[in-house]
């Protein structure tokens, strides 16, 4: 009895155990391996930095000519369009017209026109 026990105790401990290890290799301990994108620029991208510099000071950055510089570079860069937008064109004139209903001239409903409602006798 006791040996079912210490083996049912030993296999919540390994699958605890499994289960910590998969969280941590799934979560990540934020190092990045060569693949990474960001390893091509080993300080980061440059306006990034320069965005960043800006962030840490803090009103002061609003004065800086740099940082404008680089949050009107930041703001066309995330603005822009994958592709370029095609100019405006007028809509065409010639509607095709097949589908609506013949203009016919609107009729002033007379006093015989109207509908009445049934009278009922009592």
């Amino acid at each position: 009895m006791d040996l079912k026990i210490a083996a049912r105790m030993t296999a919540v401990l390994a699958l605890g155990a499994a289960m910590t290890a998969a969280f941590m290799a799934l979560r990540g301990d934020g190092s990045q391996d060569a693949s990474s994108p960001r390893s091509a620029h080993p300080g980061g991208e440059p306006a990034r930095v320069e965005l960043a510099r800006c962030r840490d000071i803090g009103m002061a950055a609003v004065s800086d000519e740099d940082c404008r510089r680089a949050w009107a570079e930041n703001r066309r860069h995330f603005l822009q369009s994958s592709h370029p937008a095609a100019p405006y064109a007028a809509p065409s004139v010639d509607k095709d017209q097949s589908r609506l209903l013949p203009l016919q001239p609107a009729e002033l409903p007379g006093k015989d026109d109207q509908m009445q409602p049934p009278k009922v006798a009592p």
